[in-house]
């Protein structure tokens, strides 16, 4: 018996990404699956379909996942995909249960086995599945670049006839995956930088880079890896020692989001106001709402003479290395139950099990439970 792998076209608006590139493929089909590909899906970042071997193509997504075993995609399907797979497949993409309701419900009622990339749990034997950490990695590179490209000066230091220039002020609020590639990046393209969290482990790693730490002696560890919300009290303390930093930077770059709730508010209008002139906030928050009380989410506005530049789906700017990434991640997640030429789900297995989020007709992750009846 042969398991069937079924990869779809991306369909949503600014999309560019594709959960199968060619060096994927052929791992897949060492692991005994037969691969079957949407026609064009690999079109938005140049990989037309004769760069993949040993790849069956379909122009028609209802026929080609109608006998799929495995159905994978980076976004979560249309519900008339999820109505023509068979009962008992397997989907793996981002879902992000409670921005799709409905889909997951159908997900449970047609008794699919939903694997949520987004659900992948934060332990060191699951890193090389983690597609939240290698997406934000790419977000955090190209924040940099995005404030870069909007300053109206350069970033490094540079000694001319006429004088010298100083380095610009960088500023990263949110020390994760995304915000410590972005003060790497920074630091490489020649700016002075400063990295803040509320989570003071964080310390060390931005000292790594190069950066200075703004330490406010707040501390807001919470759990899986994520701050806690603060109280009133810690927030009036952070921002009596945040603001002096907040407008001394050229740029800032916030990426603070907890999945499932709206992100934290960072930087509020009084600390915009008082910014200098000409300098930078890319949010990369702006999904969840954005970490600036200004930000207006995926566009790019004035206020005063501040920019405030909030991107959507950041990742699929950088949609071939987005690709790239991302397939292997799932790949890794693929190859825990893809076995000697079936399916073979482990549910001792913590990855297995906590990544899922419907299966055998029920929703199994607790969160989404509690959210959706």
């Amino acid at each position: 018996m042969t398991v069937k792998i079924a990869v779809l076209k991306e369909t949503r608006a600014n999309e560019k990404r594709v959960a199968l590139v060619p060096a994927v493929a052929d791992k897949l089909s060492k692991l005994g699956a037969e691969v079957h590909m949407q026609t064009g899906a690999g079109d938005a970042v140049k990989l037309p379909d004769s760069a993949f071997k040993n790849v069956k193509f379909s122009a028609d997504p209802l026929a080609l996942v109608r006998d799929a075993d495995v159905v994978a995609s980076v976004q979560p399907p249309d519900p008339g995909i999820v109505e023509a797979m068979k009962p008992g497949a397997i989907l793996i993409s981002f879902v992000y249960a409670h921005k799709e309701v409905e889909l997951t419900k159908r997900l449970r009622d047609r008794h699919i086995t939903t694997f949520a990339m987004e659900l992948v749990p934060r332990i060191t034997r699951a890193q090389a599945m983690d597609a939240l950490s290698s997406q934000a990695a790419l977000s955090g590179y190209y924040a940099a670049l995005i404030g870069a490209t909007h300053l109206a000066r350069i970033l490094p230091m540079m000694t001319t006839a006429v004088g010298s220039i100083r380095p610009a002020r960088t500023l990263v609020m949110g020390l994760g995956v995304a915000g410590l590639q972005a003060l790497a990046t920074a630091r490489r393209l020649g700016a002075m930088t400063e990295g803040y969290d509320v989570r003071p482990e964080t310390k060390e790693q931005a000292e790594s880079l190069g950066a200075k730490f703004v330490d406010t002696g707040v501390d807001a560890r919470g759990a899986g890896g994520y701050a806690r919300e603060l109280t009133q009290e810690e927030k009036d303390k952070i921002a009596s020692v945040v603001t002096k930093h907040i407008q001394q930077a050229d740029i800032i770059i916030t990426t603070a989001a907890i999945p499932g709730r709206p992100s934290p508010k960072l930087i509020s209008k009084a600390q915009v106001d008082g910014m200098k002139a000409g300098s930078v906030i890319v949010d990369l928050a702006a999904e969840g709402g954005g970490n600036c009380e200004y930000t207006q989410p995926g566009e790019t506005i004035q206020v005063g003479q501040v920019t405030i530049v909030a991107p959507l789906n950041v990742p699929s700017m950088l949609g071939e290395h987005a690709s790239e990434l991302y397939a292997k991640n799932q790949f890794n997640l693929i190859e825990l139950f893809v076995k000697d030429g079936g399916v073979k789900l482990d549910w001792t297995d913590e990855v297995v099990a906590k990544t899922a989020l419907t299966h055998d007709g029920k929703i199994v992750n607790e969160a989404a439970q509690k959210l959706i009846a």
